[in-house]
């Protein structure tokens, strides 16, 4: 059919409306009083159904509605006129540009808490050795109970490759949009419980750390006998053909790659798909009912080895890798292994392939953080050649000229790096070598070059570069955007992230010389950092876990308090620090709670909590739960 849209808005000169319907751009015309139309010669039913107007200056989205518009035409109509009216926030007082899909984030002082864990982290006595999705009830009944909103999680897309410790990396995903394969519950997907099972079930929950390994090749076996089994039927039901028809973009690649290199059937991995949602969705259902609301990690990285990049090459450098410059967590530098996105590629369809990866991930997540905000600024590139974080350089920079270096009476060698981006331009060494040979004015000269360059001569830059994306990516879907913002962070990165409403990360030990400010999230750690007990024993430089070196419930709750009684938005805890506060209920080895050693690149993924989850509801819990409560209630969340 053919539809006319038509909207008032007063704009000023190099501003223009822009019609956006199912992720195209139709730029409108501007009509006498004020007035945008477009016109649409074959407008379809599914155009109508989700559309919305942004405001263009500069090439850049400067401003959007709170939601879309949305309206159905009747059977045979075959010219439409669609009068609207911009779309403003109705709710006073509210902070956001966007209508979220919680709507707890959008009331006005909303300020809630919550627990950070990983799900192979979690740990019941059904599991099979590894967290699994239906181990999230206990926790989310737990959340409710004590008064929580937010469960923030680590990235549970699948890692597989060969099932080797390499595999425990949750930030190495062979898909951005799969689940990985073994936080399945094997008793619902047909496998039967026998002595067997049981006797190898207790053997790995008996654990005290997750054998990845080891679980991996019980549960993978387990997991294809079922389909062999059930595969055939399961296939023929109603629910797996919608679940097929609707993520058939992905799906289909997914699993031809994973056929491919495992030689099996694609079938298997849409079969594993189709319950790894449906468990995981049944899961986030039931928190949504109780008001509890799970958070998600946007990894920065997709690896190499991908579904992704086997099947569009074109939307990354695969010569070259993903890492960070030296900084709190690593004096080396970190090289992650990820080749970088081709931006100027992925532009070309207005970053499709990001609004289906946040579409996916806004199925079972109402917030996500954004990991490593700086990689939509730019980003460390490491050459494929280079093992070492302290080889990178930025992407995209401005370099120097070989002219400009020598006019400024420096060497080239020792102090800069050829950037592979620009034939011919310089960029300096994050750390130069040869600083130490030169005169002191040359040091004074070559030291106000490096901190303009490292710390100034981008933001213009670099902001643009990141608001020509994500204003696109946000608009994709209503999960409430958090950054994390750690690290060598220009000028240019709070300026866009406040103009986008997305949260900041707020640490006590990484402060960033203001306060806290209320669209953030506020931790006592990560899964990249020492816990509490942890930290307190590193200050007093004993880390032989004696109970000297230790936090006392009291020191615990003095912290978690100071971050409760914040102005931030969020203040949400490693569960680990929460049950810090019940000296009966605490892990006893508390050195070895930590998650993740980010300066080791073959770090072991393997922490699991000590208890079953279910016993936080249980009398057990009584004391940490009864404290919990009344720190919310004390700091009002």
């Amino acid at each position: 059919m053919k539809v006319k849209f038509r909207i008032q808005y007063n704009t000023v000169w190099g501003q223009s409306l822009t019609l956006i319907a199912r992720d195209v751009k139709y730029p409108m015309q501007w009509e006498d009083g004020g007035f945008w139309s477009v016109t649409l010669p074959k407008c379809t039913s599914a155009d109508l159904k989700d559309y919305g107007y942004v405001l263009i200056e500069d090439g850049l989205i400067r401003r959007t509605e709170w939601k879309h518009h949305s309206r159905k035409a009747e059977s045979g109509t075959k010219e439409l006129l669609c009068e609207d009216s911009w779309i403003d926030c109705p709710v006073k007082g509210c902070p956001f540009l966007r209508e979220h899909q919680a709507a707890i984030f959008d009331k006005p002082g909303f300020r809630g808490a919550g627990t950070a864990i990983p799900v192979f982290s979690l740990r019941t006595v059904d599991d099979f050795g590894i967290g699994e999705f239906r181990d999230l009830r206990p926790l989310v009944d737990w959340a409710a109970a004590t008064g929580q909103t937010i469960l923030q999680l680590l990235p549970v897309n699948d890692t597989t490759r060969k099932g080797e410790w390499k595999d425990s990396y949750p930030y190495s995903p062979v898909s951005t949009f799969a689940l990985h394969p073994l936080y399945i519950r094997l008793q619902d997907i047909g496998v039967k419980v026998d002595a067997k099972f049981k006797k190898l079930q207790k053997e790995l929950n008996d654990l005290p750390e997750l054998d990845y390994p080891k679980v991996f090749k019980a549960k993978m076996k387990y997991i294809r006998a079922a389909y062999l089994a059930n595969g055939m039927s399961d296939m023929q039901k109603p629910a797996f053909k919608k679940f097929y028809k609707e993520n058939i973009g992905w799906l289909e690649e997914y699993a031809s790659f994973c056929a491919i290199r495992d030689g099996l059937e694609k079938e298997y991995y849409c079969w594993m798909q189709f319950h790894l949602d449906k468990q995981f969705s049944e899961e986030v259902d039931y928190a949504r009912s109780r008001n509890v609301y799970f958070k998600g990690d946007l990894p920065i990285g997709v690896s190499a080895d991908s579904a992704e990049a086997y099947w569009h090459p074109e939307l990354f450098n695969l010569d070259s890798s993903t890492g960070a410059p030296p900084d709190f967590f690593s004096t080396e530098g970190q090289n992650w292994g990820f080749p970088t996105y081709n931006w100027d590629e992925m532009a070309k369809d207005d970053y499709a392939w990001w609004k289906s990866r946040l579409r996916k991930m806004s199925r079972y997540f109402d917030a996500f953080r954004i990991d490593h905000i700086l990689g939509f600024f730019r980003i460390w590139e490491i050459p494929a050649e280079f093992k070492s974080g302290l080889n990178g350089h930025f992407n995209p920079a401005l370099p120097y000229s070989e002219k400009e270096i020598n006019d400024m009476c420096l060497p080239v060698d020792g102090l800069f790096r050829s950037d592979p981006r620009h034939p011919g331009m310089y960029q300096p060494m994050i750390t130069p070598t040869g600083r130490e040979s030169l005169e002191q004015w040359q040091k004074d000269r070559f030291d106000g070059l490096y901190y303009d360059f490292f710390y100034h001569r981008h933001d213009a830059f670099w902001k643009r570069n990141a608001e020509k994306k994500l204003p696109e990516l946000l608009g994709a879907t209503g999960m409430l955007a958090c950054g994390e913002d750690l690290g060598m962070v220009p000028d240019c990165v709070p300026v866009v992230m406040d103009h986008e409403r997305i949260l900041s990360l707020e640490m006590e030990n990484m402060e960033k010389g203001r306060p806290w400010p209320h669209l953030s999230v506020c931790a006592t750690s990560s899964h990249d950092m020492a816990t509490l007990r942890m930290q307190n024993a590193e200050k007093l430089g004993n880390t032989s876990g004696s109970d000297d070196a230790d936090l006392s419930p009291d020191d615990v709750r003095t912290i978690i308090m100071r971050h409760l009684d914040s102005a931030c938005m969020l203040a949400i805890f490693p569960l680990q620090d929460w049950m810090a506060l019940d000296r009966n209920l605490r892990r006893k080895d508390y050195m070895n709670e930590r998650i993740n050693q980010p300066a080791d690149p073959d770090n072991h993924w393997r922490f699991r909590i000590h208890i079953d989850l279910n016993e936080l509801l249980t009398d057990k819990a009584g004391y940490l739960n009864d404290e919990i409560r009344n720190l919310l209630l004390e700091s009002c969340r």
